[in-house]
């Protein structure tokens, strides 16, 4: 089939990606790096989720304790869509929640999936 020869390489990578970028989402409201958030964010958001965020995401990203990681991950995007994005409208295209919607549930795929390839968990025969 098309693609199967590289399940392992294409799911390492999606972790790999997924965790990168939800790291930058706790760098952003730590340390406003890469760019300030364009938001104005209650204390509890910076100071809870961004460090969530930020090492979460680097423990999924080098495949370190990647199922509980990934699944705390995964809780805090399930409690950040419902207490931001769903009071405001049902669809996600429209209350701009399916960036952590998408989160939620690729986190949720690699707490299931583990770490895979390409991991610190792997590495340590722990996968």
């Amino acid at each position: 089939m098309f693609m199967q020869a590289y399940t392992n390489q294409t799911y390492a990578l999606l972790r790999i990606f997924a965790g990168l970028t939800f790291l930058f989402h706790g760098t952003q409201k730590l340390f406003t790096f890469p760019v300030a958030s364009p938001h104005e964010m209650p204390a509890f958001v910076i100071y809870i989720a961004g460090p969530i965020e930020l090492i979460g995401g680097l423990l999924v990203a080098v495949g370190l304790f990647t199922r509980w990681a990934a699944f705390l991950c995964s809780g805090l995007m399930a409690a950040g869509y419902w207490m931001v994005h769903g009071t405001q409208a049902f669809f996600p295209i429209v209350n701009q929640g399916d960036l952590a919607i998408m989160y939620c549930f690729a986190f949720l795929f690699i707490s299931a999936q583990g770490s895979g390839i390409w991991s610190v968990d792997d590495a340590r025969g722990s996968a």
